[in-house]
């Protein structure tokens, strides 16, 4: 596509996402009224909620998105999912995973009207960044969620990569994990660096994947060893996808104990 073309065909797409909210959100209301006692753990409206990112994947006429799924995890038993984060296009790919998971997400995205009541109804969890407060409801609220067996997704990455490697990953994730007893499953995302520049809202036409990585056992793991297992986990996200681990960026790792949210 010239690329005289491509800021004017980017707006639509965006004026698109509009009309699928506008869309979903009297689907989402009706749905769970009938199933509100139905699916008290939200799992099938979560599904249904969060069908709304592949939809918009699919009619974007920039992308070519795929899942490479090997491993098949159990949709009904809990894991604790971790993605790196190239760009804003990430959540839309990942998106495209056929299980549930329920999605750790920043404040500001929760604040969009109508998307954000629309996550809450799904059972997505909110953070602000930045607020201890914050963050300790967050793993609370996700730990309640494996608890009920229902899968979470993080990107512990925390912010978007400029350069394609894979930056340090929080640990909070991976305590949750280990104190709740569950795998992590790693998804090594690739090719969506291009797809949506950071600071930029046109697109570039992309083919990009998420590859299912093996799961990797919490079992016999304490706390202390969070720190080494999110190192583990990012190395083999890293290798899946060809990237190197910036162990030096702009700014110092974030905190250890604070979840991240996609951006």
């Amino acid at each position: 596509m010239p690329r005289w073309l491509a800021a004017p065909v980017s707006l639509l797409f965006w004026a698109t996402c509009v009309v699928l909210v506008l869309l979903w959100t009297p689907l989402i209301g009706v749905y769970r009224l009938f199933t509100f006692r139905s699916d008290p753990d939200r799992y099938r409206v979560g599904f249904l909620f969060h069908r709304i990112a592949v939809v918009a994947a699919h009619l974007n006429p920039f992308w070519d998105f795929r899942v490479v799924d090997g491993v098949h995890p159990d949709p009904r038993r809990p894991y604790v999912f971790v993605a790196n984060h190239e760009s804003n296009a990430d959540p839309f790919l990942v998106a495209m995973v056929p299980w549930e998971m329920k999605w750790l997400s920043k404040k500001s995205i929760f604040d969009i009207p109508l998307l954000g009541w629309m996550m809450h109804v799904a059972g997505d969890v909110e953070v602000d960044r930045g607020n201890k407060e914050s963050a300790h409801q967050a793993m609370i609220e996700m730990r309640e969620r494996l608890d009920r067996k229902l899968s979470i997704i993080v990107f512990p990455q925390g912010t978007r990569s400029r350069d394609g490697s894979v930056g340090p990953f929080r640990d909070g994730a991976f305590r949750l994990a280990i104190e709740a007893g569950v795998d992590v499953v790693p998804l090594a995302v690739s090719g969506t660096l291009e797809s949506l520049p950071k600071g930029s809202i046109a697109f570039d036409e992309t083919s990009a994947t998420v590859t299912v990585l093996p799961p990797v056992s919490t079992k016999g793991l304490t706390i202390e060893d969070a720190p080494r297992l999110a190192g583990e986990v990012r190395g083999l996200i890293a290798r899946a996808i060809g990237a190197p681990t910036s162990e030096s960026s702009s700014a110092p790792p974030p905190p250890p104990t604070e979840p991240a949210a996609a951006s």
